[in-house]
């Protein structure tokens, strides 16, 4: 089953001569439980392809599906609600929010939906994540590697259909970027949460079952590495 359907993707920034085509008629799916990397040099379209996977910025044409959703058909309440409930999102520098705790951070999308949180789900969550001592302090507090174990956190705490990471050990030494990428893989194979990840570290992206290869805003290469 496929849990993401891209199609015939564009996204123009400026207009006229000046205009710049940052992504142009891409097209792909990815199925339940895969871990795909998308990979490409910098100004390529990779980022410019994950803010409109998650919703974050508006496409120039296309449709983007999530879970048989077409997310560009919501108005800006409905996206809002469906990108808090569906898609987790995971940032190179973190985006915690300064003044809360880590268990408020974790519990945030949740909290921003009035939902009750699963305590044993959480838990559980924090437990993975090693996080479990942790859970009064704030980001200001933390490492770089236990702030972006907070930032994985909330984006599995609404169990969403899709979890997008834009350069997650970016900001990372070696040690900590293998941690997280196992923790990402582990969460990918254990639970089946389906995983896009950009990168531009191809030793991350040898990880994935399939590599996507953006230039100039189109696909060059979409290959399976383990069907």
């Amino acid at each position: 089953m496929n849990i993401l359907e891209v199609k015939n993707l564009s996204k123009v920034y400026g207009e006229g001569e000046t205009a710049v085509r940052a992504l142009d008629d891409v097209s792909f799916t990815v199925k339940k439980g895969e871990f795909v990397c998308i990979i490409g040099p910098s100004g390529s379209g990779k980022s410019t392809l994950l803010h409109l996977l998650g919703g974050v910025d508006q496409p120039t044409s296309g449709k983007v599906f999530i879970d048989r959703t077409d997310i560009y058909d919501l108005n800006e309440t409905q996206l809002a609600i469906f990108r808090r409930r569906q898609i987790g999102l995971i940032y190179q520098f973190y985006n915690l929010i300064p003044i809360l705790t880590v268990e408020e951070n974790m519990q945030l999308p949740m909290l921003l939906d009035e939902q009750r949180v699963d305590t044993k789900q959480f838990n559980n969550i924090v437990d993975i994540l090693g996080l479990e001592k942790r859970l009064s302090h704030l980001p200001n507090q933390l490492s770089g590697g236990q702030q972006q174990r907070v930032s994985i956190g909330r984006a599995l705490i609404s169990n969403p259909a899709l979890m997008l990471a834009d350069e997650p050990t970016g900001n990372l030494d070696s040690k900590n970027s293998e941690d997280i990428m196992e923790l990402l893989k582990m969460f990918n194979k254990t639970y089946n949460q389906t995983l896009i990840v950009i990168t531009h570290d191809e030793r991350i992206a040898l990880q994935a079952d399939r590599i996507i290869s953006i230039e100039d805003g189109k696909i060059a290469k979409d290959e399976v590495i383990r069907p």
